[in-house]
């Protein structure tokens, strides 16, 4: 039997995975002031950040590598940023579209990161069945390719800096109209502030290549592991929208183009 005197022991779950605090020298994270995460403002403006990936940085690079040693060993656990220093985790704001190739990954831990968007191709992570982006505050929607993961049943997310999420309601950003050809568009040098991303290729629900089709955005939120997330969808048709999900229970019931859209209620208290 346990003697009751005996101390406790929790394991500290995200102990090899944390950083400096932030706010102090050697910081890991910029400041976000996209909405306030404290209380409610449905009505607020929001926009995409419109940060470039700046590919020469050195975390970057040290990623790359990074990805090759993940991908040649075939690992099922993939934590790159402790093997970064806090400057060089700030330096990454994304991940490469070379996240494809880590098909073993079954648990991808991205805690306390700097990341203001993660790429299409996390999608192609077939294996994966956890993501911990906990703590990554500037991290406020997934691409809709993220439902491609069908054994992702595992999740810890920081809610309350998405949007749409329940506990605050903040706004989504308003997309741009819909386009039935893409013909004037450069798709793989795009401004994030419009498009949310740098690059587009392939449509999100059909995979086929965008170069002669359209690109209807839409947002929609729906359960993805333990969280409803807020995800974005890059589609080729109307068609493709219209085979789209309806949003989660306690969210908007259908896509939608972000802005003042209608949202239940929130529940914060």
């Amino acid at each position: 039997m346990t003697n009751e005197r005996d101390p406790r022991i929790f394991v500290n779950r995200w102990g090899d995975t944390s950083g400096p605090v932030l706010g102090r020298p050697g910081t890991r994270q910029d400041n976000c002031s996209c909405f306030d995460r404290s209380r409610p403002h449905p009505r607020a403006r929001v926009g995409f950040h419109t940060e470039h990936q700046d590919t020469s940085a050195p975390g970057w690079q040290r990623l790359l590598e990074m990805i090759d040693e993940a991908a040649a060993d075939q690992r099922e656990e993939f934590r790159p940023l402790i093997e970064l220093t806090p400057e060089e985790r700030r330096q990454i704001i994304t991940l490469p579209p070379g996240i494809a190739r880590l098909t073993a990954v079954r648990h991808l831990v991205l805690y306390g990161s700097n990341l203001v968007r993660v790429p299409a191709e996390i999608g192609a992570m077939t294996s994966l069945e956890e993501i911990t982006p906990y703590t990554s505050y500037r991290l406020h929607w997934f691409p809709y390719e993220i439902t491609r993961c069908r054994k992702l049943t595992r999740s810890t997310v920081s809610t309350r800096a998405l949007f749409g999420n329940r506990r605050i309601r903040p706004p989504f950003p308003r997309l741009q109209p819909s386009l039935n050809s893409v013909t004037n568009l450069d798709l793989g040098n795009l401004d994030p502030r419009r498009w949310g991303a740098t690059a587009i290729h392939g449509c999100s629900v059909c995979d086929r290549p965008l170069e002669h089709s359209g690109l209807h955005q839409m947002w929609i939120s729906l359960r993805v592991a333990t969280d409803v997330l807020p995800l974005l969808v890059n589609a080729c048709s109307a068609a493709c929208v219209d085979t789209l999900p309806d949003g989660a229970h306690e969210y908007v019931p259908t896509p939608h183009k972000g802005g003042r859209v209608d949202q239940p209620a929130s529940d914060w208290g």
